[in-house]
């Protein structure tokens, strides 16, 4: 038995990771409890892929009569394949995330795919749970409007791919937070009030008050949604309106708020005592969600248009593309953040400024 030296606890040498394996030690292996995600994860994807599988082969399995997914054509072929491929990304990650190659990665080739998919799956994690409670609560009911309501799929589809999203999103999103609290962890100890001065520091506060700036267009956006407005909705969309719809927008003016606040602590450190983790977590799921989901219902609208009630409006082309700017502003601050943690975490950067209190 050998010491571990993040928990204190003795562990025997085979379930060490790649991370403080001495060399020698015995080939890498995981515990019980990442092995079980990496299972879930994977399985997660079944019905998804299962079902675009079967669609893109020609199957009407959970598609009823009358969708207009039946006349998708080639593009909704292509779109099924491509969504298909997306998915089973969750599965080469979940690999990356518990196999000892998956510890000589790149950063980038985990961090960038992660945060795709947090951007995707977190909309879904807690808009979806939301909307069935709504239901249950009496809050469902069919659109507002006196337009077209086709059915797209019958309702078990959506239980069934969206409860493999979220569980996806928990047993990924864990695996991720394990591993890079191992690899990483360092970079986001401390609290805001510990955060050095850099030469980059009015640089980087500028960008955050344009990231929170441009960030108002699609909150006051998502807000008017959420509240009835229908102004600048498609016609299409204002006729289908359910209480789905509106959870969903209160969720993504949430998503909005919470990024806002996240980088603008980050960059103004107001708040001095608070842990770095939570602001970093926060811009995290922030910038992934805007940037991601936006990116996300921009492409969805744009294939999907055909008629003139489905096209997108002015506002809603603004409002997301403005989304996804704000969020790729948050994202690239920090990338910039935790280049010069890492930087400043290096031997020779402690080296010398060690050397330069002494003098």
């Amino acid at each position: 038995m050998t010491a571990n030296p993040r928990t204190g606890t003795d562990a025997p040498p085979e379930e060490r990771t790649g991370t403080d394996a001495p060399p020698g030690a015995p080939s890498y292996r995981i515990g019980r409890a990442r092995s079980v995600l990496r299972g879930v994860a994977i399985a997660s994807c079944l019905p998804y892929i299962g079902l675009k599988t079967a669609w893109v082969a020609g199957s009407r399995l959970g598609i009823p009569d009358g969708s207009p997914l039946l006349d998708g054509g080639t593009a909704l072929a292509v779109a099924n394949g491509a969504t298909v491929l997306m998915d089973g990304g969750v599965v080469v990650l979940a690999l990356l995330l518990t196999r000892p190659w998956g510890l000589r990665a790149p950063a980038w080739l985990l961090v960038l795919p992660m945060w795709v998919a947090s951007g995707l799956l977190l909309p879904i994690m807690t808009a979806y749970p939301v909307q069935l409670v709504v239901r249950l609560l009496g809050g469902g009911g069919g659109p507002v409007g006196e337009g077209r309501s086709e059915t797209f799929l019958d309702p078990w589809v959506f239980g069934v791919v969206y409860g493999g999203f979220i569980v996806q999103g928990l047993a990924l999103g864990t695996l991720f937070a394990l591993y890079a609290g191992e690899r990483w962890g360092h970079l986001w100890r401390g609290r805001l009030r510990d955060l050095p001065t850099t030469p980059t520091a009015p640089a980087l506060r500028a960008t955050a008050v344009a990231a929170a700036s441009a960030a108002l267009i699609p909150g006051v956006t998502h807000l008017l949604w959420a509240t009835g407005s229908t102004a600048g909705l498609e016609a299409a969309r204002a006729a289908d309106r359910t209480s789905d719809f509106y959870v969903l927008e209160a969720v993504s003016l949430l998503f909005v708020v919470v990024t806002a606040v996240a980088v603008l602590l980050l960059a103004f450190r107001r708040t001095g005592g608070l842990s770095l983790r939570l602001p970093l977590f926060l811009a995290w799921c922030g910038s992934a969600q805007l940037a991601c989901w936006g990116g996300w219902l921009s492409l969805a609208g744009l294939l999907g248009a055909g008629e003139a009630a489905d096209r997108p409006t002015a506002a809603t082309t603004v409002t997301y593309a403005v989304q996804m700017l704000a969020g790729a502003l948050v994202v690239t601050l920090g990338a910039y953040f935790f280049a010069e943690r890492a930087a400043a975490s290096a031997p020779s950067a402690r080296g010398a400024l060690d050397e330069s209190r002494g003098s």
